[in-house]
């Protein structure tokens, strides 16, 4: 059986993905699809978040062979999860059969205000008042990564309900942040098949980050043209579309 592996970015998730699980099955009949979390969030959010992205790696390691998931596996991961998924890449080639990296940037290939765009600092350091509300926050995440959410969406209650139930402490989205900050990808790519999806409306990471990635890396790029940050979120069924038409395209996966 293929499996799926999904990591999620800085402070969320697998409940931030949504629909998307589903959509990814119905779109790779047969294939296991399998979010897991990194540590201080989610269910893990009693655990430190490590500051070095390797530390990150092999507490994913440890997660799959605690779950008997057996390896090569297959990695769709975004934004922080995607630095984790290519350092994972790098020290441990044969454990994985491809990766996908949505809205992913890393250095030294692109600078830091393409990483994260300067317009977005005020309302970041917005988070640091104690008196917004759950629903404030959240508003404002959504704002920054989504471009235009299904009609009927109602990421914000959702998204509350999680932070309610799981909730990621200042000091490991900090932790997190500086692990982000800290990581420095190789020069040279992974011997891993991989394929780039960047959002050309992506207000909170420049789509330049992935153009320059995937050319840096000679990696297949495929650019959604009005979908935000969150991917998953604005066109999950495209951006499920995208990953089975690339392994067709691989001869990896008969659609």
């Amino acid at each position: 059986m293929t499996t799926w592996v999904l990591l999620r970015g800085l402070t969320r998730e697998v409940g931030h993905w949504g629909e998307f699980p589903r959509l990814l099955r119905e779109r790779l009949p047969g294939a296991r699809v399998l979010a897991i979390d990194l540590p201080g969030n989610g269910r893990l959010n009693r655990e430190t978040s490590p500051l070095r992205i390797e530390a990150m790696v092999q507490h994913c390691r440890a997660q799959l062979q605690a779950l008997g998931v057996e390896t090569p596996v297959h990695l769709l991961a975004m934004s922080l999860g995607g630095m984790v998924a290519v350092d994972w890449a790098r020290r441990h080639p044969r454990e994985l059969a491809a990766c996908v990296l949505v809205n992913t940037s890393l250095r030294p290939f692109s600078p830091w205000y393409w990483r994260l765009r300067p317009a977005n600092y005020p309302a970041l350091l917005g988070f640091l008042r104690p008196w917004l509300s759950d629903s404030q926050r959240e508003q404002t995440i959504l704002r920054i990564t989504s471009r235009h959410p299904p009609p009927d969406d109602d990421s914000v209650g959702q998204w509350v309900a999680l932070r309610r139930a799981r909730p990621v402490s200042g000091a490991n989205a900090l932790r997190q942040l500086i692990a982000a900050t800290r990581y420095r990808a190789s020069a040279e790519p992974p011997a891993v098949p991989l394929l780039v999806l960047a959002s050309r409306c992506d207000a909170l990471v420049d789509a330049r980050s992935s153009h320059s990635l995937a050319r840096r890396w000679q990696a297949d790029i495929v650019e959604h043209p009005t979908a935000g940050h969150d991917l998953p979120l604005d066109d999950g069924p495209w951006l499920a579309q995208a990953v089975g038409a690339w392994l067709a395209s691989r001869g990896d996966y008969k659609i």
